[in-house]
């Protein structure tokens, strides 16, 4: 039965993988012979591991395939946000080069006929504004081109001549450069770097995880700047706004710099986010000059039938564009604190409405430490009550925080975990929600005839494609991994050959929110296994998946319910059910007592005896009960 548990963490891991294959190795993988194997669909009576078996199996198959391939391990180190620049201090002598142009003070405001940059993404009239000043657009051109002419010459020669496929060295060698000089060209090839370095259907693995080092901390800039943009915004003198604020910011990025501040009117402790001055007109130019270069690639076939650069960027923009609007932000947070409130152990930050504009944002100020850095012992039921959360505004919502990186993931020095900084979220449809649940309910029970449809329904492939070729190379993949005889048994080549064959023959693509459930989940794994080697990711969101199929109302988790316990043929399972239970039991462990544990000793979890029916165990021991808070607050399910 647990088999749903194990497919959570290895359609990511697998996916993710194959895509990998399919962007980097495109010719090598071409010419790999395909093994076409009569196969047939099993019973859901035939091999039933245990939720503890199947991490075991699962962990075993990870070190395989990472021990037995270079790429893949990459790829988990890159899913699993091992490289990611973490560091709290600035980029040592970086200067980042921005346009001398504010749209604010330099702008021409006509009333209706305002000549002035969008603030909501917009090609044409970013065209129309930018066509007007051609001075603007040449000297950005010299900027790009003084800053990183040679590497990306350099760059481009390489690629062409095929050397960056035969020399791994020189692929590092070039993709570390090119970081460096992303850095120095400011916010939009910072963030676009950033966003491309989940993308394992667009870069290599070695490009990923140099990527993944670009650091957002760069030079702060004149405090008399940012306080002249908070009085203008605001319109009042600082000091009439905030009794004190630090004279110089805690912290600055690429689009804008922190202080630490309090509120005049309420004495409350508020961080204080000032955007940088010319962001928007230096991401708006290179994101116009950005689009005419993919405009100019589209007329070229070979480049652009793999890959529509012109979508890509679109898509990048529409949700960078929200990024630069802090207003937005401010909604956004506010949304969110509602929103886990069902979730009592979860901090979001109070946002003030009153005190935010455009280029300002004032929250509430959180003490902590991050996530990542923390060497408290609740960090691992921290981490596990992460993952139930992030699932929590996946599917339960439909609204997600999109920038999961460590920075944004604190531990309160009262033991919560916080939740930063959303400016930049995610939304998916119903039918995006419940497809990942009735995909876990198909491969739970072996029912591949079902998966060609899930697929559809998750936009990993077009409406209309026939997927019924597909179901005999899907049949391999999973039985493989769910064979006998552990990973050593499972022929990696094989494997790396069936997911080939589904990339290229199928119009495959990873969807946006995706890569970001990927990113989201393996961050939150990467800060475990430090801490915790036998941490199992597959244990920590069943729990979830079991409380949304047995509470849900809506017509499709019923009936996922219903084909979960009873199966295809209608035979009832009460192994599957009691697993069920245990899941759940767990789920309200960690959402009412911050307990993410779920180690049972003799039918005892933490401070409960829950009986020893199933072996829902999970990954990790329970702390004393006297480090554990226990929360006063309970929702009903």
């Amino acid at each position: 039965m647990k088999i749903s548990s194990y497919a959570i963490g290895f359609v990511a891991t697998a996916w993710s993988t194959a895509s990998a294959f399919h962007a980097l190795s495109n010719e090598r993988l071409r010419h790999v012979r395909i093994h076409r194997y009569e196969t047939k669909l099993h019973s859901t009576k035939e091999r039933t591991p245990t939720v503890s078996q199947l991490s075991q199996q699962m962990r075993e198959m990870q070190s395989q395939m990472i021990s037995d391939n270079e790429d893949a391990d990459l790829i988990m180190q890159a899913l699993r946000g091992k490289n990611i620049n973490d560091d709290d201090a600035q980029v040592q002598g970086l200067e980042m080069k921005l346009v001398g142009f504010d749209d604010d003070l330099d702008g021409v405001d006509d009333g209706e006929d305002a000549d002035r940059l969008p603030y909501d993404y917009d090609p044409v009239a970013l065209q129309k504004f930018f066509k007007k000043r051609p001075q603007l657009i040449a000297k950005r051109i010299a900027q790009v081109t003084s800053t990183g002419g040679n590497v990306l010459f350099n760059f481009a020669i390489d690629v062409l001549s095929g050397k960056i496929k035969s020399d791994p060295d020189l692929e590092v060698k070039r993709a570390a450069e090119l970081r460096d000089t992303i850095t120095s060209l400011g916010p939009f090839f910072i963030k676009l770097g950033q966003a491309l370095s989940i993308r394992p259907d667009i870069l290599s693995p070695r490009s990923m995880v140099e990527l993944q080092k670009l650091c957002d901390k760069v030079p702060s800039y004149d405090s008399k700047i940012a306080f002249a943009t908070i009085e203008r915004e605001l319109g009042k003198p600082v000091d009439e706004t905030f009794s004190f604020i630090t004279p110089e910011p805690v912290a600055a990025a690429s689009l804008g710099q922190v202080y630490r501040a309090t509120l005049r009117s309420t004495g409350e402790t508020v961080a204080v986010k000032v955007q940088r001055p010319q962001v928007l007109e230096t991401v708006s130019l290179d994101l116009y000059l950005a689009r005419q270069a993919g405009l100019f690639i589209r007329t070229f076939p070979a480049l652009s039938d793999r890959l529509d650069a012109v979508a890509l960027l679109d898509e990048f923009a529409f949700r960078f564009y929200q990024e630069l609007d802090y207003n937005l932000e401010c909604e956004n947070g506010e949304k969110m604190k509602e929103q886990m409130k069902v979730l009592p152990d979860v901090v979001i930050p109070k946002n003030y409405p009153e005190y935010t504009s455009r280029r300002v944002h004032v929250a509430e100020w959180i003490d902590g430490e991050k996530l990542s850095q923390s060497n408290e012992d609740d960090v691992g039921a921290l981490v596990n009550l992460g993952v139930i959360t992030y699932l929590t505004q996946l599917l339960d919502f439909g609204f997600f925080h999109a920038d999961p990186h460590p920075g944004n993931m604190m531990r309160t020095d009262d033991g919560k975990l916080a939740i930063l900084d959303f400016g930049l979220m995610t939304e998916v449809t119903d039918n995006q929600k419940y497809g990942m649940i009735e995909a876990i309910a198909h491969l739970l029970n072996r029912d591949y005839t079902e998966i060609g449809q899930d697929f559809i329904n998750l936009d990993f492939i077009p409406e209309g494609t026939d997927t019924t070729p597909i179901v005999p190379a899907l049949t391999n993949v999973f039985d493989a991994a769910l064979a006998g005889g552990g990973a050593k048994s499972i022929n990696f080549q094989e494997l790396a050959a069936d997911l080939a064959e589904i990339t290229f023959e199928y119009p495959f693509r990873i969807p946006p929110y995706f890569a970001l459930v990927i990113r989201a989940i393996g961050v939150l794994e990467g800060i475990a296994l430090v801490g915790n080697p036998n941490f199992a990711i597959i244990d920590e969101a069943y729990p979830y998946i079991a409380r949304r199929l047995m509470t849900d109302d809506s017509p499709r988790l019923k009936a996922a319910l219903r084909y979960m316990v009873y199966g295809r043929e209608g035979s009832f399972d009460a192994e599957k059910l009691i697993d069920l239970l245990q899941a759940l039991e767990k789920f309200t462990a960690v959402r009412d007592e911050g307990d993410g544990s779920a180690f049972k000793v003799d039918g005892v979890r933490g401070s409960k005896n829950v009986g020893s029916a199933g072996d829902f165990a999970g990954s990790q021991e329970v702390p004393e009960l006297e480090t554990r808070l226990t929360s006063s607050r309970r929702e009903d399910l």
